[in-house]
């Protein structure tokens, strides 16, 4: 009901999430009333939305976040709620507008590959025709099977603002991985597609449910960083737990997570040993390093070096752990050093140049890691 996300939003202003830009609250599907009103627009449900979505908004509003609400391009939602068939796109966008939503998660339920492909751009325009700014979340490559030919991600960089490429997320680590694997298998597709303002979603961050052990916990929030990911979280903030909250508020995580460049990681080495390394390039010549263990027996000593890792020649980097926070001053490119990296665990590095090398690492970067 309407007090979870009034209790929510109390959480999100008061506990040092609102700081590090954990910004929107999302209402997911169900929120509706069954039928729409006699002038053909969605009502929310008078049990549960007693004071409706606008006083919802105006309450997060205040609370400096904003609100977001999900939709359906379809005859119904995927929980059996009114959808937005093609005649009503304009009128959802203007109520949605009305009601001071700042985001809108579209969903594909009950509809058709050619209604989603005259839909999905249709609710763009809309949403832009009503003036007041709504990020747009689109399913439409989810029901595509997220994939050229059937997807093209030019044209949905140009219609969305993020879109789920893949399946739901479920509470458990079996579905973490399954998400990682479907990434890091597609990523020359996937990573050029996003950047500022259009990103791959692969769903949202579990960390602080059940499914998840610590480890876990700290490598979906590495991995999904270095995957330039949204970060929404799913879990109950009046409960949460120290050590999830902690995770979830790492301020060098939020940082690197949220870098300008906007430029998605990817996997660069998978070794026999089970484990993987993956790099996303960050702004000022920066970088993040995640170490992944996939073992499930014991901590694991992975040596290499930064020359191994396609880093340039004749660099000299600083190098913090984005979890411990210690530093190693003086790295050089040809220099070997080791990490122990837990089971189902990471150890993050955030890498950033002391020394510039000759060859300028812009150049370096463009080309795909091996």
């Amino acid at each position: 009901s309407e007090t979870l996300f009034f209790e929510m939003a109390d959480r999100l202003a008061e506990d040092g999430w609102r700081e590090l830009g954990y910004k929107y609250i999302n209402i997911d599907d169900c929120w509706a009333a069954k039928q729409r009103d006699a002038m053909g627009r969605l009502v929310p449900d008078p049990q549960r939305f007693p004071r409706g979505i606008k006083a919802l908004a105006d309450y997060v509003h205040a609370r400096g976040l904003k609100l977001g609400i999900y939709g359906d391009l379809g005859t119904f939602t995927c929980g059996g709620y009114p959808g937005t068939t093609l005649d009503l796109v304009e009128q959802d966008a203007q109520t949605f507008a009305e009601w001071g939503v700042d985001m809108l998660k579209l969903d594909g339920c009950y509809s058709s590959g050619e209604e989603q492909a005259e839909g999905y751009p249709e609710m763009a325009r809309a949403l832009n025709a009503t003036g007041h700014p709504i990020i747009y979340s689109c399913s439409w490559p989810a029901y595509q099977g997220g994939l050229p030919p059937k997807v093209n991600y030019t044209i949905l960089a140009e219609v969305c603002n993020l879109w789920r490429n893949y399946d739901d997320i479920q509470d458990s680590w079996d579905s973490v991985l399954s998400i990682l694997d479907w990434f890091s298998e597609n990523q020359d597709v996937l990573q050029p597609a996003a950047g500022p303002g259009h990103w791959n979603d692969p769903d949202m961050l579990i960390i602080g449910n059940f499914g998840l052990s610590y480890e876990q916990s700290r490598s979906q929030m590495a991995l999904w960083t270095v995957m330039a990911a949204p970060l929404l979280m799913s879990a109950d903030l009046r409960t949460i737990s120290p050590s999830a909250k902690e995770i979830l508020q790492n301020p060098l995580m939020i940082k690197i997570n949220q870098d300008p460049l906007g430029i998605q990681g990817r996997r660069i080495v998978k070794e026999k040993s089970l484990i993987e390394v993956f790099l996303r390039p960050l702004s000022k010549a920066a970088s993040a390093l995640v170490f992944f263990s996939r073992r499930t027996d014991m901590p694991f000593r992975y040596t290499t070096s930064l020359a191994k890792l396609h880093f340039p020649e004749d660099a000299v980097y600083e190098v913090q752990d984005v979890y411990s926070g210690k530093i190693i001053s003086v790295l050089k490119t040809e220099d070997s050093f080791s990490v122990v990296i837990n089971p189902s665990g990471v150890v993050m590095w955030y890498v950033y140049p002391t020394v510039l090398p000759a060859q300028p690492w812009h150049v370096v970067r463009q080309q795909a890691p091996g």
